[in-house]
């Protein structure tokens, strides 16, 4: 039997490594830095992952403080933040190709750090494991997708030549399929809490 410690930290790092889904926004990592020579490109992809994970990590540690601010429920935040990650889903799983947005200079902090690997999904699913997993779980959770992810963009290149532009794209609709599920699993629970409750 698997201790449940480690089987809410491996959800937890499950869930926000879908979310930030550094190997289906391969695509979108090459063209945005496509005219960046290869030192430059590193530090743009160093950038973004130490941008994108300071945030969730303060999101990881202050997500509470949020919550109670605003007077939210877990089970409030819990449907929200589902019914966001499903649209979140949908819009992945209907999108016909993977977007490349505009210019390289741009690379770094926005859009590479904030919103691509930190956005609102990665962020909802970070507050909703500080919930349900615990401070100390959701921070090591982050740590680690950060660490993956940094791994995955140091080596970018042969893995785009593995993938390809088609498996990047199948790879991240099959994420989506998973989002998707994650999603309605968040606002089953936070409904039958609130019932409950």
């Amino acid at each position: 039997m698997m201790d449940p410690q480690l089987l809410d930290l491996a959800r937890g790092i499950i869930s926000l490594f879908l979310i930030v889904d550094p190997l289906g926004n391969i695509p979108i990592f090459i063209g945005l830095t496509r005219e960046l020579g290869e030192e430059d490109r590193w530090r743009a992809f160093k950038t973004a992952v130490i941008t994108g994970f300071s945030l969730l990590l303060v999101f990881s540690v202050a997500g509470r403080w949020v919550l109670e601010l605003f007077n939210i429920t877990l089970e409030s935040f819990k449907v929200a933040g589902g019914a966001l990650l499903l649209v979140l889903a949908f819009q992945l799983l209907t999108k016909n190709e993977l977007e490349e947005p505009g210019s390289p200079e741009e690379s770094g902090v926005v859009p590479l750090g904030i919103p691509l690997l930190a956005g609102p999904g990665a962020i909802t699913t970070t507050i909703v494991s500080l919930e349900t997993i615990g401070t100390p779980l959701t921070i090591v959770s982050v740590i680690v997708v950060a660490a993956l992810t940094w791994i995955i963009l140091k080596f970018i290149n042969p893995i785009y030549g593995f993938l390809g532009r088609t498996g990047s794209l199948i790879i991240s609709k099959i994420m989506a399929m998973l989002i998707a599920a994650i999603a309605v699993q968040y606002i089953l629970e936070g409904i039958t809490e609130y019932l409950g409750g």
